[in-house]
């Protein structure tokens, strides 16, 4: 379930007449527990409460209904319960019906409410459904509430109005809901005078069964689309005059409204009894944008991008220079007047706004600024001098590009009333600025100068509809010519592999001219490289929220060289951290913030997690497309290692249509003698049958053993079968093949043994799953091997240094970690080690295979789970980082920033072009 479902099923429970037998189980019926769970827990199975009349799931919550008025005793037993503490419940709730209370065990938060009040604290018990609890969302429940409303009422009308989901009609449709918005919001926030005049308008010109609710509401819109000086001629009933103009472009155009049915009107009017001037329009926008997306509908109110987050971009970007430059005017009027001046020319441009949360955070935030100058200057009276104009956003999708609009207009009044009162707020709000600054299309094909002018010497166009104005209308002047332009923003994540044919050409639009392939380039990389060419036309700041993988792999030597040469460099960056939203089941996606600026007086700033998850700031001399401080450079494959390690090559591929390859089953269907399958027949191993212990064998079959081979009719019918599949093949080199049928197309196995590494494997393990087999086993193409290879290679390649390294330089599939043996390990710079570093490492790499071994039969895949990673394997890896990283520096690092700094000291050292010798006489 997601946050505005569970909303609604506490809201129906609080409404419900309260049954204390039945309450533990509603409650928790309420966040998703499927019906035998609730089973369970009501027979008993599961309950294993020792408080009387409790219920206790584990890991979740222990829940006592109270005797009246002990509510408070009730909830300190829950909390002294052994039950508590062994079933490691993370919340306790007492309750007798009247009053309820409740306790995060793990924060010490708590909570207190009267019983049918307490859904307004939803946000609270989130994480029982496994969301991730933003403070805004629990502390303001209005904004799930108002999108739980209006997604029914959406829900509703087009299952009334199907022709209203067309393509063709879906933007009536969006352009309905956000005038509903704007019409809560306004009769809440007196921009409509008198008392909930739009909800009651409703409520007393409609007919319940909703028959006529389409006309009352098309009647409305159009009175808000003429000036008060043309309504005597406008033809408009005298109930209708009360709403005032507004205009802005917000009800420009068609006034169609779809028909409504009783239901669809209950919804329209239970949307209008919430308070809608508690709306945070950065958090609305995200969730509203969902009820329009067929595809984001299911995960409604989970989009919310927290203000902290928000703020990793924004603060360096440019709002802690202007608090700077605020701390450093003091109380001197002058400084603060022309920091004020300055702040009405800023233009912030997010390229790919969404419903306009970033350009909401930073509006707000400047607002803030701009109140403490006026504070200081005793100006507390003036109107606001920073232009919501001057905050510019392209927007793919119709509905959030209006939704961007109407929050930033939502916004700018909530500043006025906060910062110069309510009278002074409404006196500006009517009409609405008509100018359209969110511009609807593809930020990847469309001209940013034009979107965002430098100069405002672009043709003014005024749009007199909001819905419908052409993208050359987006072309307009700024008032305040001349100043800083911020971009920002969160493009949208696709790697290279679930791009669409038309985001690909999107990319190529974008590279072509620079002479570069963008067919292994990130989606996001587009918005960095027009972010580049931006700046390069004008004075520009930008930065942006971007998958990791931009900074890491084949991406680094295609993009960064060329923004580097566009002018640009790295003026700030966060190295990876969990982005997570308001989603169940989702730790969120690895990303990476990267700054960009063409200005080379400003400061380098490198933002890291120390290993208590702290952020550490650093001031760097420079920013490298790895995120690490050092010179730029790009790693390269390499033929050989840079550091004379053994050769790692692919495992052997097959090539054969199913025959060489068999499963366990079929190996016994062969019916082999023991010798003959000792001869013919080897266990062979790729990245899943190592990782998870999956028994694969395989026919290997060498040149002196191929003639008695033959002789087994089972074993010639597959070699047969190899034959005819190669002949057919249209590559030439395939076809060759078939004159060894009996064969892989390589026949590699160790002497000794084999070291094997999967290709690729999954990013959340903390080490490479590399592992020893024995010497009749067989490694596949979709594996490395190194045959025969010391076993302190081993402990090179479990090391937390290698896999930052390969984490960084080889990139990833998907999420998942993808091999590179060129990169990764040919590339892989180590010290010269002597010959006690490698009994040293030997060692380790030793106790982590018996280690592994006492836990026999759990697969890598058991052992390497990050939440239940054995305690004797984890001190292993331990040791065998310690003893690794004393050889690199004498010491541990303190994290992967200075993992990777070291590594890339090294591996430019060592792939340095030794210095000619200067000519000189002969002596």
């Amino acid at each position: 379930m997601n946050a505005v479902e569970i909303e609604q099923a506490l809201s129906d429970l609080a409404l419900q007449p309260f049954d204390g037998t039945e309450f533990p189980f509603q409650f928790l019926a309420a966040f998703g527990n499927k019906a035998v769970t609730i089973d369970r827990l009501r027979k008993g199975n599961t309950n294993h409460s020792d408080v009387p009349g409790g219920v206790l799931q584990r890991s979740h919550i222990h829940i006592a209904v109270a005797e009246p008025g002990q509510v408070g005793q009730t909830l300190a037993a829950l909390k002294a319960s052994p039950g508590t503490a062994k079933a490691k419940a993370k919340f306790v709730l007492a309750t007798d019906g009247t009053t309820l209370e409740a306790e995060d065990l793990a924060t010490g938060d708590a909570i207190a409410a009267d019983y049918p009040q307490f859904p307004d604290h939803f946000g609270f018990f989130l994480p029982l459904a496994g969301i991730s609890t933003i403070k805004e969302i629990k502390d303001n429940p209005i904004d799930v509430r108002a999108t739980g409303r209006l997604n029914k009422l959406y829900v509703e009308l087009l299952n009334e109005n199907p022709e209203w989901a067309s393509a063709e009609r879906r933007p009536d449709m969006n352009k309905f809901m956000a005038r509903l918005v704007f019409c809560f919001f306004a009769e809440d926030t007196d921009i409509f005078p008198g008392t909930t005049l739009f909800t009651t308008t409703v409520d007393r010109m409609t007919e319940r069964d909703g028959g006529n609710v389409h006309e009352v509401l098309e009647t409305v819109f159009r009175a808000m689309n003429v000036k008060t000086q043309e309504r005597a001629a406008a033809g408009l009933p005298r109930w209708a005059i009360e709403f005032p103009y507004v205009n802005g472009g917000l009800f420009s155009g068609s006034t169609e409204v779809p028909k409504f049915t009783r239901t669809a009107r209950a919804y329209l009017y239970q949307a209008g009894q919430l308070d809608w001037k508690e709306i945070n329009p950065d958090i609305f926008g995200s969730m509203i944008q969902a009820v329009a997306d067929d595809e984001e509908r299911g995960a409604l109110g989970m989009h919310y991008t927290s203000v902290p987050n928000i703020l990793k971009v924004l603060n360096p970007l440019f709002l802690d220079d202007l608090r700077a430059q605020l701390e450093a005017a003091g109380d001197n009027k002058i400084k603060l007047l022309n920091l004020r001046k300055r702040m009405a020319r800023i233009r912030v441009f997010d390229p790919a706004c969404g419903s306009g949360n970033f350009l909401v955070i930073a509006y707000k935030q400047m607002r803030e600024i701009e109140a403490e100058i006026n504070r200081r200057r005793d100006e507390t009276d003036l109107a606001s001098e920073i232009p919501i104009n001057n905050f510019r956003g392209i927007e793919l999708r119709d509905f959030p590009a209006e939704i961007a609009r109407l929050a930033l207009i939502i916004a700018e009044f909530q500043c006025d009333v906060l910062y110069r009162g309510q009278k002074e707020a409404l006196k500006d709000v009517l009409p609405l600025d008509s100018q359209n600054w969110i511009t609807c299309g593809n930020a990847l094909r469309l001209d940013w100068l034009a979107v965002c002018p430098p100069t405002g010497t672009g043709v003014k166009l005024v749009g007199d509809d909001l819905f419908n104005t052409p993208l050359d209308q987006a072309e307009i002047d700024f008032e305040n010519e001349g100043g800083e332009t911020y971009i920002c923003g969160n493009p949208p994540y696709k790697g290279s592999q679930t791009q669409s044919k038309e985001q690909k050409a999107d990319l190529a639009v974008v590279f072509d001219p620079y002479g570069i392939s963008s067919k292994q380039i990130d989606y996001v990389g587009g918005w960095f490289m027009k972010a580049a060419a931006y700046a390069k036309a004008t004075k520009a700041d930008s930065a942006f929220v971007s998958t990791n993988s931009v900074c890491q792999g084949r991406i680094v030597p295609l993009l960064w060289p060329v923004i580097f040469k566009a002018g640009s460099f790295i003026s700030f960056a966060h190295t990876s951290f969990k982005w997570a939203n308001l989603a169940a089941h989702n730790a969120g996606v690895t990303v990476a913030i990267v700054g960009l600026s063409s200005d080379t007086s400003k400061n380098r700033t490198l933002y890291d997690l120390n290993i208590e998850g702290e952020t550490t700031v650093r001031e760097a001399a420079n920013i490298t497309p790895y995120l690490t401080i050092g010179e730029n450079m790009v790693v390269e494959g390499q033929r050989k290692s840079i550091s004379g390690l053994p050769d790692m090559s692919f495992g052997n591929m097959p090539i054969d249509g199913g025959n060489l390859l068999l499963s366990a089953d079929e190996a016994t269907s062969l019916n082999l003698s023991k010798r003959d399958e000792e001869t013919f027949v080897r266990r062979i191993y790729g990245s899943q049958e190592f990782i998870r212990g999956q028994v694969r064998k395989c026919l290997w079959i060498v040149n002196e053993e191929l003639e008695r081979a033959q002789e087994i009719g089972a074993i010639r019918a597959r070699i047969e079968g190899v034959r005819a599949m190669r002949m057919a093949s249209k590559d030439a080199g395939t076809r060759e093949m078939a004159a060894r049928a009996h064969q892989f197309r390589e026949m590699y196995c160790g002497q000794r043994h084999t070291l094997i590494l999967p290709g690729v494997s999954s990013e959340g393990r903390e080490y490479l799953p590399v592992g020893l087999i024995d010497s009749h086993s067989v490694v596949s193409n979709l594996a490395f091997a190194l045959y025969d290879a010391p076993l302190w290679n081993m402990a090179l390649i479990a090391s937390r240094l290698h896999k930052v390294w390969v984490s960084t330089v080889c990139g990833q599939l998907e999420t998942r970690i993808r091999y590179s043996n060129t990169i990764g390990w040919n590339a892989f710079p180590v010290p010269a080690l002597t010959e006690q570093n490698k009994a040293d490492l030997t060692a380790c790499a030793q106790e982590i295979l018996l280690a592994r071994e006492s836990h026999f039969p759990a697969t890598l895949a058991d052992l390497y789970d990050a939440e239940a990673m054995p305690d004797d394997l984890r001190r292993a890896h331990e040791r065998n980082d310690e003893v690794l990283e004393r050889i690199y520096i004498g010491r541990k690092f303190k994290n992967d920033t200075e993992r990777l700094e070291k590594l890339f000291d090294l591996y430019t050292k060592m792939t340095a072009s030794p210095a000619k010798p200067k000519k000189g006489k002969a002596k």
